[in-house]
């Protein structure tokens, strides 16, 4: 299975992040790969605010370079049909994806999970056990941890023998700290956003008719305004502004090699 570790994923660079061009099968193979070498990947998702922040924070995008990064949801899609002329060949969203992938992982895979407000990682893992039966939850940690107990939260994923960590901190926080302490995690990591939430009842998603039209950020602002206008409102405008003077001919594909940090 490791062997698709070996092989150049192909890419498209959307404002500076590098997407993997992967159909859902192919993705799910090379994640499951990763796991199964018990070495430290990334997995990271970028949507449109994804590009955005790596315009703004480059450390953010340098954390990205260093990363498997698969596309999530319509902006994306829409700027890879302007630059490339073509779409993604799926839409691999982390809510969705993460799901699917937990269901093929082996039997006895071990998972950590990392996020949420004190409680809701607990939660999380009664509705992943019983949903995936053969998944072993190793730990819990709440993402509202302080500086101090970091070491003490590395030690402790380390310690657990996980092969799989789930990093639901918020977006690019969630990013970020996984790269500077990829290093001491000793597993693939993989940054899930509000799957932990999802996962624990505290968060609910959109209608599934939302859903297939793509449009699930709609349900989400209309649920939180005040925190989500910025970032859906001005940020897909801006999003869609650079993607549209952007000359075609800036469209960059390449190929990238996973390689365990």
């Amino acid at each position: 299975m490791t062997e698709v570790l070996d092989m150049p994923i192909n890419v498209r660079r959307i404002g500076k992040v590098d997407v993997a061009v992967l159909r859902k099968e192919q993705a799910l193979s090379l994640v499951t790969a990763a796991v199964a070498t018990k070495r430290s990947y990334m997995i990271f998702f970028a949507n449109a605010h994804t590009v955005n922040t790596a315009r703004q924070i480059d450390g953010f995008s340098r954390a990205l370079q260093r990363a498997i990064v698969l596309n999530d949801g319509i902006g994306v899609d829409l700027a890879s049909r302007w630059l490339y002329g073509r779409r993604f060949p799926a839409n691999l969203n982390g809510t969705d994806f993460t799901p699917e992938l937990l269901d093929r992982l082996p039997s006895g895979t071990r998972l950590f999970l990392l996020g949420g407000s004190p409680g809701v990682a607990e939660r999380a893992e009664r509705a992943i056990t019983g949903k995936h039966s053969h998944i072993e939850v190793v730990g819990t940690q709440h993402g509202f941890f302080a500086e101090k107990d970091e070491a003490g939260l590395l030690s402790r994923i380390a310690a657990s023998g996980a092969d799989l960590v789930l990093v639901a901190m918020g977006h690019p926080r969630q990013e970020m700290w996984v790269y500077q302490n990829i290093g001491r995690l000793q597993a693939t990591v993989m940054c899930v956003g509000a799957l932990v939430d999802f996962y624990a009842g505290t968060a609910r998603r959109a209608p599934l008719w939302l859903r297939k039209l793509r449009m699930e950020w709609i349900f989400r602002l209309l649920r939180e305004p005040r925190r989500l206008a910025g970032r859906y409102l001005i940020g897909n405008a801006t999003f869609l502004g650079n993607i549209l003077v952007s000359d075609r001919r800036e469209g960059r594909e390449g190929q990238f090699s996973p390689f365990p940090l």
